[in-house]
């Protein structure tokens, strides 16, 4: 009896934590859990960073990399985050189909993704959605609920199981496996969609016409081998991705002016 007190004064303590550190995202309006401090969550960003470019290979294309810069430019100045120190840098790897962009506008694109960007638009839609990542915290988000969650199935373990350890650890499993799928992949596709949504805006607040996004997409889908079911998947399905970006185009182009 002792132990589930304990396990429920622990939960609810929890809970008070939870809702006091609730944030706003920019444009979109959203609740969310942010646990960290922006300053600490900048901070883990530069040294993700450096610590990455570190083991990769920078490029020394001076075309790509002027792209970069002069697009990467242009995204961070539409989204009026002037306290980031942004930077940008291309990591020379063909087979990565990818970029990133970690709190505080760090920004990396690598090589392999050129070849479906194809011009400065293609490349200002993955840009878009990277930086929209950091804008929104989305990596202090993640990590306030996967903290938040790990709080939650460790009180829950002990107060079902009481005084049974073997239980304790089957509860604990089946909840964490039950958090995986039904909270935290959830919360990564909805963060991935609002990511989508927020790069539009970019974009087209940078003067590149978003409707390039779609064009990209439907390109990064062609040249896919096949997806996880989507609710196994941290990314909205192509389909669905498309679908909604779609959808959000008249907003975004309400932003839009042709440089």
């Amino acid at each position: 009896m002792r132990r589930t007190l304990v396990s429920m004064s622990a939960a609810a303590m929890l809970a008070t934590v939870i809702l006091a550190a609730c944030q706003t995202v920019p444009i979109t309006g959203r609740s969310q859990l942010q646990l960290l401090g922006e300053r600490q969550e900048v901070q883990m960003g530069l040294t993700a960073y450096r610590d990455t470019l570190k083991k990769e290979k920078i490029s020394n294309d001076t075309r790509l990399n002027d792209q970069v810069l002069r697009v990467g430019r242009r995204i961070a100045e539409a989204t009026g985050k002037r306290d980031y120190q942004w930077e940008f840098k291309v990591i020379e790897n063909d087979k990565m189909v990818n970029a990133f962009a970690l709190p505080g506008g760090k920004v990396a694109v690598y090589t392999g993704i050129f070849a479906l960007t194809r011009d400065d638009a293609g490349l200002a839609a993955v840009m878009g959605h990277e930086v929209a990542h950091a804008i929104a915290r989305h990596g202090g988000e993640r990590l306030s609920q996967e903290l938040a969650v790990e709080g939650l199935v460790a009180a829950a373990a002990v107060g079902l199981a009481e005084n049974d350890s073997k239980k304790a650890r089957l509860y604990a499993g089946l909840l964490g496996v039950g958090a995986a799928v039904g909270v935290l992949l959830p919360y990564s596709r909805l963060q991935e969609s609002e990511a989508d949504r927020l790069g539009l805006i970019f974009m087209a607040k940078a003067g590149y016409d978003p409707r390039s996004a779609v064009d990209f997409w439907r390109r990064m889908a062609a040249a896919g081998k096949g997806e996880a079911p989507e609710f196994l998947s941290t990314h909205p399905a192509d389909r669905t991705r498309i679908r909604e970006i779609e959808r959000w185009l008249p907003e975004a182009l309400s932003y839009y002016k042709p440089r």
